[in-house]
């Protein structure tokens, strides 16, 4: 980049962006970019008691070739805004220690930290006090404080041409203070956006904050629009009575920028390597351990050969304690009876396939590891691991119980604006009707899409009015801008030493839980490893139906039932097909939507790689792609499939020359393109991103069309793949993750198909998930010929149950009724059938169910026991079926369904 020789030396070291939520009106991007732009000798980030912001901020800076000093403006509870910038790694690692200190006290969100408490991590810190009233005897007195613990010419005071008035007075009281002091002045400009045009969105930001309008803000916005990045040579102009503060900006940036966040040094966990061990030579021999399972008649050539080529890899980039960890993660889920597989990019992996991680045979399905690991990104490789949601927890807990709190926590989420929340948040501050608001956020098509002239005037709205045509602007602009930050929903990282020596910790929402402030684009760039620990329901429901099954009489004498035993069987199972086949799906994992199921029909699939297709191809990706259409045409023979040359066929054969997954538009980049693996994956991370990050899937295209091209590949066809790749940006699944998910498809559907009633009874245990309601379950139950009997005060569990092969309906499809409280109420009927003998059917209000502690108006209405003469029958038994009538619809009345959350009473009479 040509950057411009200005005459006077300065760099802007007060940069706010908009990681300081709802203050700074740029992205962090822009701000080094503008910086570079304009010449200053250095740039730098400073939000408030964050380093949220700063990961982007050194990315971009590598990018634009200019030097940035990382720092942090504190906002203490005892004195003004000091800015501090670390000069060395030490210095860093205080100052994270610092933020972790301030953030773990204070809930979340919060930062709480005094003077005291910078005192005693202040060591190699710069400190510039950002004061705009120094002159109160309190503040002279801070500042001599100040400059006693800051020694060695590490204090500065800011000072700063507003343009509101008073300037040249506020300065020369700050300068004669600083002057009896000894305090260096630091010119800055306390800027809040890149450039001037910002000011609008940065008084919009301003009043979201406040949650007030733009009329009633007064005081609250900024004078005027000088907040700005300013070229050095205006700076050298305000302050040309004061030279010395514009060099005082060169001598910190000098110091500051002595220090980059490149010197950081992320080093993996050694835990689960035993001690004495070499990782390298352990990692291999479970991998050998684990071929020899997985393969009980010999490791066949091929997944010998990638072992071999994936273990290298792996020692190459020093990876083996990343795969022992994850490994280990597995280990402990399975010794808890818990159910997981890997998935996503892992599945590519043999050694993940041969450790357990994952399901799915890479040498099955041709998939590309370079998706995986790559040797010239020299990223860490990102395992992603389902868990049961119902137990996700003890897995996150045994985490933070090995490597402790100081060791491991979650990665953060950036949450922020989208269409429509910017639409309504711009729309409320600049005073449009609310149901003006409402029309056009509610008809913008998805999240992402923005406010327009076009939209605007299809909306019957007028797009010409002024205040319309600030919402349309401004919103624009805040779409992408940060709002907070949230806690990945399972991913871990984890460090050898102190994760707080790395990036701030704070708490998260949830009780016990504890995130750090980077984001996972954010930890990629800095090398670090992070396993995701996810939640999916399906697990749980798997294994709670595998258990009921196991339970039944006649399968006593059998094994346990397991994923794998059923695997085993996919290929002789034409039954299990033909169920799918008639989209009879309700229930089951993935391909259970109307979409999925309108598709089952077309595409009838009658093999596993057909489920693998079915998984991927009902995503926006390949329908936008042009994709879908012609597969299906050229499945069911109505259009001839050609393969430009054999190449190209050994790519495209298994989806009948149609690209459908993202390991095939890579593969195409290499064999008919000429592309690296390692470029196969840039252009993989392109197709995820390009509509978020700009063109640089055009600068891929180029280069794909161009080798086609150079190859002999006809452009029309070149063409055509670049648009079908293009697609992927929609929502394009990986091969790797379709087949990993295309397990419990059939899994689920081998469930529902052959046992029924447990699957049924499971999914419903498992609930919230899915699509469905337990009405709905209980109702496609019944049409499967299954017994569904009522909620009974009797036999009824917390869970459903089965009784001699129907569903009993559980305590926890009552209204109202929380578990302990149906423990309550079950124990002391049952103990009272045992004191009298048997029970009589006698509805009293409230007096059990305020005895098991029911909320008023949500009392459930229970059998209550009398021994009158005769013995005790299943049929006189009371049931509690009645009651949970009264609460909600039956399930039989298949034309009126009841509200989410209401009870389900469904029975055979």
């Amino acid at each position: 980049m040509h950057r411009p020789v200005p005459a006077a030396a300065y760099t802007e070291m007060s940069v706010t962006s908009n990681f300081t939520f709802l203050t700074g009106a740029s992205h962090p991007e822009e701000l080094i970019e503008r910086a570079a732009e304009l010449g200053h000798r250095a740039a730098s980030i400073a939000d408030t008691n964050t380093l949220a912001g700063i990961v982007r901020a050194h990315v971009a800076a590598k990018a634009a070739g200019i030097p940035l000093a990382v720092g942090c403006r504190l906002v203490l509870t005892d004195a003004p805004p000091l800015l501090v910038y670390p000069t060395d790694r030490a210095a860093y690692s205080r100052l994270c220690r610092l933020l972790t200190l301030g953030k773990r006290r204070a809930p979340k969100g919060e930062c709480h930290l005094s003077l005291a408490d910078l005192f005693d991590h202040e060591a190699g810190l710069l400190c510039i006090v950002d004061d705009p009233e120094p002159d109160t005897p309190e503040r002279v007195g801070m500042l001599r404080t100040l400059c006693e613990v800051f020694d060695d010419d590490r204090l500065s005071l800011a000072v700063a041409h507003t343009c509101s008035g008073g300037d040249r007075q506020r300065i020369d009281r700050a300068a004669s203070i600083a002057g009896s002091l000894g305090i260096p002045l630091l010119a800055t400009n306390r800027v809040l956006y890149h450039e001037p045009r910002r000011r609008a969105l940065q008084d919009v930001v301003t009043c979201i904050r406040h949650g007030c309008t733009l009329d009633a803000a007064g005081f609250r916005l900024q004078a005027n629009a000088e907040r700005h990045l300013k070229p050095p040579d205006e700076m050298a102009r305000l302050f040309a009575d004061r030279p010395g503060a514009i060099a005082r900006t060169v001598e910190v940036a000098e110091r500051a920028t002595a220090f980059s966040l490149d010197e950081l040094r992320y080093q993996y966990p050694s835990e689960a390597c035993p001690p004495g061990m070499d990782p390298t030579a352990y990692l291999a021999r479970l991998a050998a351990e684990g071929a020899a399972v997985r393969y009980p008649a010999g490791v066949p050539d091929s997944t010998r050969r990638a072992l071999d080529y994936e273990l290298a890899l792996i020692a190459e980039l020093g990876y083996e304690p990343y795969f022992l960890t994850c490994y280990d993660i597995v280990r402990f889920a399975r010794a808890r009876g818990i159910l997981c597989q890997g998935r996503g990019g892992a599945a590519n992996s043999a050694v993940c396939f041969c450790l357990g991680i994952t399901e799915v045979d890479p040498a099955r399905y041709s998939l590309l590891f370079e998706r995986f690991i790559s040797r010239e990104r020299r990223e860490p490789p990102d395992i992603d691991i389902d868990f049961e949601h119902e137990r996700r927890e003890e897995v996150l807990q045994y985490l933070y119980a090995k490597y402790g709190r100081e060791r491991a926590a979650l990665t953060a989420v950036v949450i922020s604006y989208r269409g429509r929340s910017a639409v309504r948040e711009v729309g409320k501050v600049l005073g449009l009707p609310a149901d003006c608001i409402d029309v056009l956020a509610k008809n913008l098509n998805g999240w992402s899409e923005t406010a327009s002239e076009e939209r605007v005037r299809e909306l019957g709205l007028n797009p010409h009015d002024p205040v319309m045509r600030r919402v349309i602007a401004i919103s624009g602009e805040l779409v992408g801008f940060p709002r907070h930050l949230s806690q990945h929903v399972g991913g871990f990282v984890i460090t050898e030493t102190a994760l707080s020596e790395l990036v701030p910790i704070e708490n998260a929402a949830m009780e016990d839980r504890t995130v750090i402030e980077w984001d996972k684009d954010d930890i990629d760039a800095m090398g670090m490893l992070k396993v995701d620990c996810l939640g999916l329901g399906m697990l749980t429901c798997i294994r709670k139906a595998m258990a009921l099954v196991d339970a039944r009489p006649d399968r006593r004498e059998h094994l346990p039932l397991s994923i794998a035993h059923i695997m085993e069987e996919e290929h002789s199972d034409d039954a299990v097909y033909d169920m799918i086949c008639r989209a009879d799906t309700v229930g089951v994992f993935q391909i259970e939507s109307r979409a999925q199921m309108s598709m089952l029909p077309r595409l009838r699939p009658r093999r596993f790689y057909d489920l693998v297709i079915e998984v991927a191809i009902v995503r926006p990706g390949p329908i936008q792609g042009g994709m879908v259409h012609p597969y299906l045409r050229r499945r069911e023979g109505g259009e001839e499939i050609t393969y430009p040359t054999p190449e190209i066929r050994a790519v495209l054969e298994r989806t009948l020359g149609v690209p459908l997954f993202q390991e095939q538009a890579m593969q195409i980049a290499i064999v008919a393109a000429g592309f690296t693996p390692d470029q196969s994956d840039g252009l993989r991370r392109a197709m995820a991103a390009w509509k978020r990050k700009g063109n640089a899937i055009h600068r891929y295209g180029e280069q794909l069309i161009e080798g086609m091209l150079a190859n002999g590949y006809p452009r029309e066809f070149a063409e055509r793949c670049f648009e079908q790749i293009k697609g992927f940006s929609e929502y394009g699944f990986p091969e790797s993750h379709a087949a990993s998910f295309a397990i419990l498809v059939y899994v689920s559907c081998w469930l529902k198909h052959h046992y029924p009633a447990e699957f049924a009874a499971a999914l419903i245990n498992s609930q919230p998930m899915g699509f469905y309601r337990p009405a709905q379950i209980v109702r496609d139950a019944q049409d499967h010929g299954v017994e569904v009997r009522p909620v009974d005060v009797h036999e009824s569990d917390w869970d459903c149950t089965i009784e001699g092969g129907a569903i009993r309906l559980g305590m926890r499809l009552v209204k109202g009724l929380r578990q302990t409280q149906a423990d309550r109420l079950t124990g002391a009927v049952r103990a009272r059938a045992v004191r009298l003998g048997r029970f009589a059917l006698a509805h009293q209000r409230g007096r059990r169910g305020d005895a098991a502690g029911a909320r008023p108006g949500r009392r459930v209405h229970l059998a209550r026991a009398r021994p009158p003469a005769g013995a005790l029958d299943g049929q006189a038994s009371a049931r509690c079926g009645d009651a949970a009538v009264r609460a909600a619809p039956r399930a039989r009345r298949r034309h009126r369904e009841p509200p989410r959350g209401r009870a389900v009473a469904a029975g055979g009479a």
